[in-house]
Formats: structure tokens, sequence, C-alpha cells
């Protein structure tokens, strides 16, 4: 059913919880994960002696993050294979769709209310365009508020 599932991870070095739910479907389904990570640089549209070193970084770090997730996947036993591209995320994952992914892990950020509305979110975004099953994970932000149930089932926001 899937062959080729599609791991969006950003760049930098925090956590996640979508890699487990790609390793269980590549193991079920005997598929190989495409790690991607858009490198969305500002490179082209602005000018300044800055803008280039800044580009050169995420793009490092977009690389090391792709490496990082690559080698636990293949340390679980999965097929992984990793790029970095130069773009804005939702174009990145709509053309690794386009070229064959059957399905899209990816984490989902709880963020709420204002930071949601200004910061919005590319998983979102992905669900609305994509042609293929998305798998969205939580994961909570860790500027955000906890939330905790009672006994009862009812949560109470701290």
């Amino acid at each position: 059913m899937y062959n080729d599932i599609l791991l969006p991870v950003a760049p930098g070095g925090e956590a996640n919880d979508a890699i487990p739910h790609a390793i269980s479907l590549a193991e079920r389904y005997d598929a190989t994960v495409h790690v991607v990570s858009a490198a969305d640089t500002a490179a082209d549209t602005l000018a300044g002696p800055q803008t280039g070193a800044f580009s050169d970084r995420l793009a490092d770090a977009a690389e090391e993050r792709v490496e990082e997730v690559t080698a636990e996947l293949e340390a679980a036993g999965v097929e992984a294979v990793g790029n970095v591209v130069r773009g804005e995320p939702l174009d990145v994952i709509e053309n690794a769709v386009d070229d064959g992914a059957d399905i899209v892990v990816m984490p989902s950020h709880t963020r709420r209310g204002i930071r949601r509305l200004l910061l919005g979110s590319v998983t979102e975004k992905v669900i609305r365009v994509a042609s293929v099953p998305v798998v969205t994970v939580p994961m909570a932000d860790s500027e955000e508020t906890t939330e905790e149930s009672d006994a009862d089932g009812a949560s109470e926001v701290r």
C-alpha cells in the first residue's frame, strides 16, 4: 500500500514525535522513508551581506537534521533516503508528493489562539493540499501551557 513515506523535518535539533510513526509504517509496509528538510532561505529575495551567511547556516542545520533522522531510521532497520531542498516548506513537501510519496507523516504543533493565527501551520496547509494521506502526530510546543486531565477526564489548563 505504501512504498514511499515522506517525513518532513525542520532544520535544527528539535525532537520529532512523527519519527516512530514513520518507522512503524515503514516496517509494516516494507517502505522507504524519504526524509526531507526545506531550507526556506530568503537569499534570493533579500539583499545584504548577512543574507548569504544566514542562508548557509540554515542549509547546514537542515542537512545536519536530515542526517540525524536518517541515521535514526537506519538504526531501526528502516531504509531511508535524505534530502535538503532550498525553498518554501509547503512547496518542497508538495513536490516530494508529486515525485511519488504515497503518504506524509509529520508533526503538528499544538499552537492555540493568536500564535496559531499569526504563525500558521505548514502541517495544516499540507493537509489541505496533499493528494495523498497525511498522518499528523501532535507535539506540544515547549512554550505552550500544559494541559492535565483529572480523574473524571476533564482537562485543566495551567
